[in-house]
């Protein structure tokens, strides 16, 4: 906890994916880094995640084709296979333990599902990205035992880790390069000006910049962040083990797997053969009271196999949801930074926004600009309505999931 004043370069408010990559890419440039964490690093979206590498944004690189200049969508299409790269060298120059995976598959229910991967593999590879096999009904049962897919695409750079073991070992690493981690050190409030300070509840850090990384777990803290997005629940199931023969039958080559549904489900196997298991949005970020009554049916309907299977763990935890389903990277003023709002897609494309964020306090502003360029729109009703109409557009999108159109 901090206790007292400290002076630093950069001053991080989050100890997740977003404020470690930011971290770690700022100290090998030789920055002095602070770093403030409510609660436990990890302890938000990136401990609590299902451990998906997913590449692109929760909107594709042909939506941001169609709404911004072909220069700003090249930046973007180029960046957007880069976070799950980013992932596998921190893995490897800081030998983090997380039980790093390569092969992560999208699953198609129908027809038109299949027609999109379609689509999204020639995007993909129209931005150089070209680690991707389209599979048909024979071949996606070799992936996954589940009879409900017509056919899929593997993306062999996607894969799966234990989440809170890539965050435990980022923080390592920072620790290892002469940053300071401060945990149960909430921020309460940011002293803006020439010379920022951020105050905590007995402490406080001089910075010349600030880089805000609290995602859903910011709170009020900047209030222009709050009104152009909202924190969403997701719930996640684990079942006991499996035993290797079960697990090895369900996915043969563990890899990871979501399917093409707006309110998508996905799984992976863990090191110790449990099958987890995820899906389900709660609006507004409020807990159900009985997350495995939400998740359990989704999963015998994938695996009814597993009727008699255990389940050990089930947890929920919150994500960021922007309107257009695209971050928001931008500037307050001349010295506070920020990234949030990765709508669900955060695994993979917070490690590339810290890379970003710690280019433009370096000076070298035209990936951040890219992004910082997206329009963002606050959503309809303020704070009181978003909640409903949100929930009311994922109710038109679920239908749409159920009748298959």
């Amino acid at each position: 906890m901090l206790q007292g004043e400290v002076e630093t370069d950069v001053c991080v408010i989050g100890a997740g994916y977003t404020g470690l990559s930011s971290a770690l890419f700022l100290l090998e440039n030789g920055f002095r880094v602070t770093v403030l964490e409510a609660a436990k690093v990890g302890f938000g979206a990136s401990g609590r995640n299902g451990g998906q590498i997913v590449n692109s944004y929760s909107r594709d690189i042909d939506v941001i084709e169609r709404s911004v200049g072909p220069q700003q969508a090249q930046l973007l299409g180029q960046m957007a296979f880069e976070g799950g790269r980013i992932i596998r060298e921190r893995v490897a120059k800081y030998q983090i333990q997380c039980d790093l995976k390569d092969g992560g598959v999208f699953a198609a229910l129908n027809s038109k599902h299949m027609g999109h991967l379609e689509s999204q593999k020639r995007l993909w590879e129209r931005y150089g990205h070209t680690q991707l096999e389209l599979l048909d009904e024979r071949r996606i049962r070799e992936v996954v035992a589940c009879e409900n897919y017509v056919g899929g695409l593997l993306d062999m750079s996607g894969g799966h880790i234990h989440p809170l073991n890539l965050a435990l070992g980022e923080a390592a690493a920072v620790e290892s390069l002469g940053g300071t981690i401060y945990e149960q050190s909430a921020a309460v409030r940011i002293e803006r000006g020439a010379n920022p300070v951020v105050h905590t509840a007995q402490g406080k850090v001089k910075a010349k910049f600030i880089i805000v990384a609290g995602n859903a777990y910011l709170g009020n803290l900047v209030p222009e962040l709050a009104a152009k997005s909202m924190p969403c629940g997701t719930q996640v199931i684990t079942t006991a083990p499996l035993g290797d023969e079960l697990a090895e039958t369900l996915l043969p080559q563990d890899f990871c797997v979501e399917d093409c549904n707006y309110l998508l489900d996905y799984y992976r196997l863990t090191s110790d053969k449990r099958l987890i298991f995820g899906g389900g949005v709660v609006y507004g970020a409020r807990d159900p009271a009985n997350i495995e009554a939400i998740i359990r049916p989704k999963m015998l309907k994938a695996f009814p196999q597993l009727k008699d299977v255990k389940i050990d763990y089930a947890w929920t935890g919150n994500f960021l949801l922007t309107l257009s389903r695209l971050p928001q990277v931008g500037r307050i003023g001349d010295n506070i930074y920020y990234s949030q709002g990765c709508s669900g897609h955060g695994v993979t494309y917070t490690h590339l926004a810290g890379k970003v964020l710690a280019e433009a306090l370096r000076g070298q502003a035209e990936r951040f600009d890219a992004f910082a360029d997206l329009p963002h729109y606050p959503f309809p009703g303020g704070q009181l309505l978003r909640t409903p109409f949100a929930a009311m557009g994922a109710w038109y999108y679920g239908l749409r999931d159920k009748l298959g159109f």
